[in-house]
């Protein structure tokens, strides 16, 4: 899949929060536009940045090349409103995609925030490269309450091919949530959106993950299971054989089935405010 990439000057990398991240974040933060893991259900092929792009999902990356200098001036202004400063990184691309490797945008802000943190950074993101930067996460888990986030909507392989061929292994972001809880970073499993997966799944995060945050494409693509409806995500899980996995009370009958496993306080489920407990 050939990849267009443009270096682009940013305006702002700030987002106010709202809709789906207003529990209890203050900010979005997305180093990159678009984002080349390209996965078939995401609900940002629904909103206008893609919506007008004139290029399929997936097949172009913006760098925001001064996005640590625009975040240390957004921060310091923000400071003195002496307000709470809570982000979320990333809503709408992935930070560890594989241009970071080398444009390091991920990076730079990091080291930035290690001289300007917020108070409460959660990162987001299914790519192993971050790995890279654990350096810089255990000095920043000193300053502010850090969260990272790994994405492992199953433990299946072959169900990982079928929505999402060009994401990295389930297998290595298994081994980097490890890498990561073994460096004391807190961690979390997001098992989102919630793809079939073994009996097993759960054993194979015991041990490695502080949190599993679970979520559907019926409750959370933001708007009730609509964009996964016009993405065909119905269509895609039937022609596989997976439509009992479709369902709108799925999350239940996976929150019920996880607490076998883990104690209650450790499951969240959607949309809670649990970042700040």
């Amino acid at each position: 899949m050939a990849i267009q990439y443009k270096e682009i000057l940013s305006k702002s990398i700030l987002t106010e929060a709202s809709g789906y991240l207003d529990i209890g974040f203050t900010h979005s933060l997305n180093p990159y536009g678009g984002c080349a893991f390209a996965c078939r259900y995401c609900y940002v092929r629904e909103l206008p940045i893609q919506k007008f792009k004139g290029i399929s999902w997936g097949e172009w990356v913006d760098i925001k090349m001064n996005a640590r200098e625009v975040y240390r001036k957004e921060i310091i202004k923000l400071r003195k409103k002496e307000r709470p400063i809570n982000l979320y990184m990333s809503s709408a691309t992935d930070p560890y995609q594989p241009i970071e490797r080398k444009a390091c945008i991920t990076r730079g802000i990091l080291e930035e925030m290690l001289q300007n943190p917020p108070d409460l950074l959660v990162i987001q993101t299914r790519g192993p490269l971050i790995e890279r930067d654990i350096d810089l996460l255990v000095q920043l888990k000193e300053q502010c309450k850090l969260i990272v986030s790994m994405t492992v909507e199953t433990d299946r392989e072959d169900v990982k091919r079928v929505f999402a061929p060009f994401a990295p292994s389930i297998k290595k972001r298994i081994e980097t949530l490890e890498k990561l809880h073994l460096a004391q970073v807190t961690t979390q499993a997001a098992i989102s959106p919630v793809l079939p997966f073994t009996p097993g799944f759960p054993k194979k995060l015991d041990g490695i993950a502080d949190y599993i945050w679970i979520d559907t494409l019926t409750i959370g693509d933001g708007a009730a299971g609509k964009r996964s409806a016009r993405l065909k995500m119905p269509q895609l899980f039937s022609e596989n054989q997976f439509s009992e996995w479709y369902q709108q009370n799925l999350h239940v009958k996976v929150e019920n089935y996880f607490k076998q496993f883990f104690p209650s306080e450790m499951i969240r489920v959607s949309k809670q405010e649990a970042f700040l407990k």
